[in-house]
C-alpha cells in the first residue's frame, strides 16, 4: 500500500483511539485508510422518526406530564439530528444527546423513546473508544433524572407532579447499565475480530515470504548447479574449438542437455506460482535421480562416487527434494570453489534419520571451498525446515566436508 493511499488527499495519516492493530486498520465504519467515516442517514432519521412518533404516543397515555409543544419536539429532533455525527464527534453526541433527555424530561415531558437517542449515543462513544466519555454521558442523565424526580421536581412542571419511586431509578439504572455493557461487549467483540484478521494477515504475509523464499531457494539450487556445469563446459568448448573440434562438440552437446534440464526444472519451480489447485506438471526430484547429478558433475570435470548405507526407505516428498538439493549444491561448491576433481557421496538411510555426507579432497581455489554466498544457508534453511542439521566446514586431512541429517519423521514444531 502506497504512502499517498494511506494518507489521502494531503495531510498526515488519520489515526484513531484503541488498541495498535485497530489503530492501523482505522474504525470499522471506515470505508479504507484515508478516508472519513460515513454519515448515517438512514438510521438517523429511522431513529429520530421513531423517537418523535413514540414520544406523541406516549403523551397521549401520560396525563399526568407537561404536553409536547414546539419545545419539546425540538429538544427531541436536536437529540435525533445529533447522531448524524456520531461516528465522526462520538464524544459530543454522546454528552449532546444526554443533555437533551435530561433537559426533556427535566421539562416535565412525558416518558418515551428519549432514551433511544442517549443510548445510541453512548453505545457509539463506547465502540469508538471512548469509554469513559460514555460512562460519565449515561452518569450525567441519571443524576440528572434522579435531581429532577426527587428534588427539584416541586420547582419544575408539571405542576403538582410528585417525586418518582426509587424503583423506578432502580430500574432506569439498569437500563443505563445494560446499554453500556452491551456497548463494551460489541467493542470487545470487534477489537478480537480486528485482531485476529490482522493475525491472519500476518499469517498469510508470513506465508507468502516463506514460499518466496522456498521458490527462490530452489531457482538458485537449479541455477547454480546448471550454469557451473554449462560454465565449466563453454570454457573446454572454447579452449578446443580449433585444435579439437570434436571435444567441443561434446562441450556443446553438454550444454545443450544442461540448460535444457535448467529450463524445466525452473518452468517445475515457477509452477507453483500458477493458479491454486492446478497440479505440479512434474513431481519434484529426489534422491532417485542421483545418477543425473553424477552424470552431470562428470561432464563438467567431477568424479563422484557414490555409496549407500542401510535399506532404503520410501521418503517423505519434502526430505527427499531436500536431500537431493543438499547433495546438488554441495557438488556444485565442489565443482565451483575447489580444485579437486574428485567427491565422494555417501547416504546411509536409517528408520527415523537420513544421513548425507559429501566430501572433496581440496584445496580451494579463490574461496574457502563450500562458499560463503546463499548455497550453504539455502542447504541450512532446508534442513532446518525439517528440523534436521547440517554440519560444512574443512577437514582435518584436507578438503571440504559437507554432514547433513534430516529427519525421517515430522517433529512436533513441523507438524
Amino acid at each position: 500500500m502506497d504512502e499517498q493511499r494511506v494518507r489521502g488527499r494531503g495531510g498526515p495519516p488519520r489515526t484513531w483511539g484503541g488498541p495498535p492493530y485497530l489503530r492501523r486498520q482505522g474504525p470499522p465504519w471506515w470505508g479504507g485508510p484515508g478516508r472519513r467515516p460515513r454519515w448515517p442517514w438512514r438510521s438517523t432519521v429511522l431513529i429520530t422518526a421513531f423517537v418523535l412518533a413514540g414520544s406523541t404516543f406516549a403523551a397521549h397515555a401520560q396525563t399526568g406530564r407537561a404536553q409536547l409543544d414546539v419545545f419539546a419536539r425540538v429538544l427531541l429532533l436536536a437529540g435525533g439530528v445529533l447522531l448524524l455525527w456520531r461516528q465522526r464527534y462520538p464524544v459530543l453526541v454522546a454528552f449532546g444527546t444526554a443533555a437533551c433527555a435530561t433537559v426533556y424530561l427535566g421539562a416535565g415531558y412525558p416518558y418515551g423513546p428519549v432514551f433511544l437517542t442517549v443510548a445510541v449515543g453512548c453505545y457509539s462513544a463506547v465502540v469508538a473508544g471512548h469509554r469513559r466519555a460514555a460512562w460519565a454521558a449515561v452518569g450525567m442523565f441519571w443524576v440528572g433524572h434522579v435531581l429532577v424526580s426527587h428534588w427539584l421536581y416541586a420547582y419544575l412542571p408539571p405542576s403538582g407532579d410528585h417525586a418518582a419511586s426509587w424503583g423506578q431509578e432502580g430500574v432506569i439504572a439498569a437500563w443505563v447499565v445494560a446499554i453500556v455493557a452491551f456497548a463494551e461487549l460489541v467493542k470487545v467483540r470487534r477489537e478480537q475480530w480486528a485482531k485476529e484478521h490482522a493475525e491472519r494477515e500476518k499469517a498469510a504475509e508470513r506465508r507468502a515470504d516463506e514460499e518466496r523464499l522456498r521458490i527462490a531457494r530452489e531457482l538458485h539450487d537449479v541455477l547454480a548447479h546448471s550454469i557451473s556445469v554449462i560454465n565449466v563446459q563453454a570454457g573446454v568448448g572454447l579452449a578446443l574449438l580449433d585444435s579439437d573440434p570434436e571435444q567441443a562438440r561434446t562441450a556443446l552437446t553438454t550444454i545443450k542437455a544442461a540448460s535444457k534440464e535448467a529450463l524445466g526444472e525452473v518452468r517445475q519451480v515457477l509452477d507453483t506460482l500458477r493458479t491454486p489447485g492446478d497440479a505440479p506438471r512434474a513431481p519434484a526430484p529426489g534422491l532417485d535421480r542421483l545418477p543425473e547429478l553424477v552424470e552431470q558433475a562428470a561432464s563438467a570435470g567431477l568424479t563422484v562416487d557414490v555409496t549407500t548405507e542401510g535399506g532404503r526407505v520410501a521418503l517423505p516428498p519434502g526430505a527427499d527434494l531436500a536431500a537431493f538439493r543438499i547433495v546438488q549444491e554441495a557438488l556444485t561448491n565442489v565443482v565451483r570453489h575447489s580444485e579437486s576433481r574428485h567427491a565422494r557421496v555417501e547416504v546411509r538411510y536409517s528408520p527415523a534419520v537420513l544421513s548425507l555426507r559429501i566430501d572433496d579432497d581440496g584445496p580451494a581455489t579463490h574461496e574457502a571451498a563450500g562458499g560463503s554466498g546463499n548455497g550453504l544457508a539455502g542447504m541450512r534453511e532446508r534442513a532446518a525446515a525439517l528440523g534436521g542439521t547440517i554440519e560444512a566446514g574443512p577437514r582435518p586431512d584436507g578438503g571440504f566436508r559437507v554432514l547433513a541429517e534430516l529427519p525421517l519423521t515430522p517433529t512436533e514444531e513441523n507438524r
